[in-house]
């Protein structure tokens, strides 16, 4: 299934080898360079389009620039490694007693690739509702910045920081550890808390008890196990219990013996392991001329069916007409639907009082309790422009819900195990019987088939079989966690996005809707292609620290108080020769007793990439460029009062959006039962009294 065959990407500058070109063309695009005849135009720091007078008016006109278009820093000199340092990425990645390190490869530019294709694809949507064209702007610093969830709302609700974890996950207050050393390498594993993690690490401590190692997790009642309250004596024990275990087994057992097990584990790839892994071998990943990555998620197409009426909603935005059916969770399904939402979609969200979204439970500030589900910041944050219908999935009568859901609904949005929309009835093809043009996506770790489809799998796990742990890290070290924020979890969902909206308007051509497959172990492994690449042709692809080998030179400078940095690449010998005419022989000693963003303002005055590495303070509070690009909104919610939520990190020049807040669970049941299922008060009443909704 080919959504953009026919049109033409004029890939300006450095676009033609980004992600972003690439994701264009897997969807059937020409990528060419003459703005001429373009559908679509990119552009970068190096190129502007904006005044080509080739340039189609109908044409969609997508910029990444490590700053966006606009605004006093527009013009600034930057690149990938300012933009994490500017965006609070590179502040939260590394050792907490070293300085910090980088992610592997170009990962906040990846990632702000794959929020202009969402992007590109809603303008094309737009277009075809409106027939006009529109510039779509993206900055890579902004669309850092919005990865800083947990951080922006423990610094809003608390006044607290977040810091670099090294190999640990940081939970609130809680640093759980995840990177282990194993006999010949590395590997993945956490314990999680409750009903999700405990057979895991239940499967864990057996294994650990019939080795006759030390074993202080043997008594553990693992339902009652909360990962953000054990106390610290007893992690440091189990950890240490856990870390000898782990450093007698071989990848090799990771691998095999302890997926049988079922232990939560998986090996830190190298990026050989990757073109040599099983799973991807088995969904043809990495079939290709290449033997390089090309596609970012699988199309099925639907059977014939008659396309709907072209319509527009009541909010702005480029997909204001679409209707969305939520059956999301957590970080993947739950930022897709908000993408889509935000972006002007009707997104009703199916819920349960039973089985709450993780979002709803996870107590990270002062502000929320436990057993409060509509008090969390969190999921405020993820769930913005929806409307939320919680029903008891288990009694016979809430099909009688959904069906006339499924007939009013474009899309529907899941993120739950491979298989267990199937168990409810609601797998494509139960859904297709009942609307055969209606385009569903599903997020999953592994993706819909292969050998792993079934298995336990996290954002880190992208992570780790990707590459992009073993990348991340200072060479002469252990690999850390690439990224104290979400990576996958925040990726994955703008692929979605961009899948369905290239899906839509296809259909308004076809009839025809689809089945979109997406795989955060694929998306993780797309963004590790030059890796790739470089072991495909025999190489050995290491830990470099914060260096780049395109640049001259690339590192951090000290500047005065604790912890404070600027991020600064040399592109050139000439580069090099203004920081010394600047700064003398030493750099470090002359930036050591200055303010950072003394040191940022007078290095980008020189012409020089410089960016201090911000914190949320930072951000939040003294960034003008962030604030005028409405990185945060502010939204007004009935417990926790007005405070500033992610925006989505878009800005359209004709289709702008305006999101509103998340809701209470259950709280639009009566309309949405009353005007989308047209159901009588009476009949409401009726499932009300049944326990039906909740």
């Amino acid at each position: 299934m080919t959504p953009l065959a026919g049109h033409r990407v004029a890939a300006l500058g450095g676009t033609a080898e980004r992600a972003l070109a690439r994701y264009l063309a897997s969807l059937g695009a020409e990528i060419c360079d003459e703005v001429a005849g373009a559908s679509f135009v990119l552009d970068d720091d190096l190129s502007d389009a904006s005044t080509d007078p080739a340039l189609s008016p109908d044409a969609i006109h997508v910029s990444v620039t490590t700053f966006g278009r606009g605004g006093p820093r527009s013009a600034w000199r930057g690149g990938e490694f300012v933009a994490s340092a500017m965006g609070g990425v590179l502040r939260l990645t590394g050792e907490p007693s070293r300085p910090p390190v980088k992610e592997a490869l170009d990962a906040c530019t990846f990632h702000a690739d794959m929020v202009a294709a969402a992007g590109a694809m809603a303008a094309h949507y737009a277009r075809g509702t409106h027939g006009r064209g529109q510039h779509v702007d993206v900055s890579v610093q902004q669309v850092a910045f919005s990865r800083n969830v947990n951080g922006i709302l423990v610094w809003q609700f608390d006044r607290r920081k977040l810091g670099r974890a090294g190999g640990c996950i940081a939970y609130g207050k809680a640093r759980i550890r995840a990177i282990w050393r194993l006999a010949d390498g590395w590997c993945f594993h956490s314990l999680m808390t409750g009903r999700l993690g405990a057979p895991a690490n239940q499967a864990l401590s057996d294994w650990i008890s019939e080795l006759g190692l030390p074993n202080p997790l043997r008594e553990v009642d693992w339902l009652a196990y909360d990962r953000s309250t054990l106390p610290q004596d007893v992690r440091d024990e189990w950890e240490a219990a856990i870390a000898k275990f782990f450093a007698a087994r071989t990848k090799a057992e990771i691998a095999g013996e302890g997926l049988r097990r079922g232990i939560n584990a998986c090996v830190v790839n190298e990026p050989a392991d990757v073109l040599a892994d099983r799973h991807l071998a088995a969904r043809r990943f990495l079939d290709t001329p290449s033997g390089l990555p090309e596609r970012f998620a699988a199309f099925t197409e639907g059977p014939p069916a008659t396309a709907p009426a072209v319509r527009t909603g009541d909010r702005p935005g480029p997909l204001s007409g679409v209707r969305v059916l939520d059956f999301a969770w957590a970080l993947v399904g739950s930022i897709t639907t908000k993408t889509l939402g935000d972006l002007g979609a009707e997104v009703v969200k199916i819920e349960s009082r039973t089985r709450p979204d993780l979002a709803r439970l996870e107590v990270q500030v002062s502000a929320s309790r436990a057993g409060n589900l509509d008090d969390k910041p969190w999921f405020a944050h993820l769930n913005s422009s929806k409307r939320s219908l919680a029903l008891d999935m288990k009694r016979p009568e809430a099909r009688q819900v959904l069906e006339p859901l499924i007939d009013w609904a474009d899309v529907v949005v899941e993120n739950f195990s491979p298989g267990t929309m199937a168990k409810l009835g609601l797998d494509y093809p139960a859904l297709v019987a009942r609307n055969p043009a209606i385009v569903m996506v599903s997020g999953s770790v592994y993706g819909q088939t292969g050998p792993l489809a079934q298995q336990w799998g996290v954002d880190g796990t992208g992570g780790a079989l990707s590459g992009r742990t073993f990348l991340t890290g200072e060479a002469d070290r252990d690999p850390v966690i690439p990224g104290a924020v979400a990576y996958g979890d925040v990726i994955v969902p703008f692929v979605m996005a961009a899948g369905v909206a290239a899906a839509l308007q296809q259909r308004r051509a076809t009839g025809r809707g689809c089945h979109i497959d997406a795989s955060m172990f694929e998306i993780c492994v797309q963004q590790m292609r030059d890796a790739l690449r470089e072991a495909r042709d025999g190489g050995r692809p290491q830990r470099r620290g914060n260096a780049d080998p395109r640049l001259h030179w690339q590192g951090l400078l000290p500047c005065a108080g604790e912890d404070r940095w600027v991020a600064v690449s040399l592109a050139s010998v000439e580069d090099e020769a203004r920081l010394h005419a600047l700064a003398g022989a030493d750099p470090g000693a002359w930036t050591a007793t200055r303010d950072e963003r003394e040191v940022m303002a007078a290095l980008q005055a020189a012409g020089i990439a410089c960016g201090a590495l911000q914190d949320c303070q930072d951000m939040i509070e003294a960034d003008p460029q962030l604030a005028g690009r409405q990185s945060l909104v502010a939204l007004d919610h009935p417990l926790l009062g007005t405070f500033g939520h992610v925006n989505t990190p878009l800005a359209f020049s004709r289709d702008g959006f305006a999101p509103y807040r998340a809701p209470s669970l259950g709280e639009h049941r009566f309309e949405i039962l009353r005007d989308i299922c047209g159901f009588e008060e009476s009949r409401i009443a009726a499932l009300e009294q049944a326990g039906v909704l909740l």
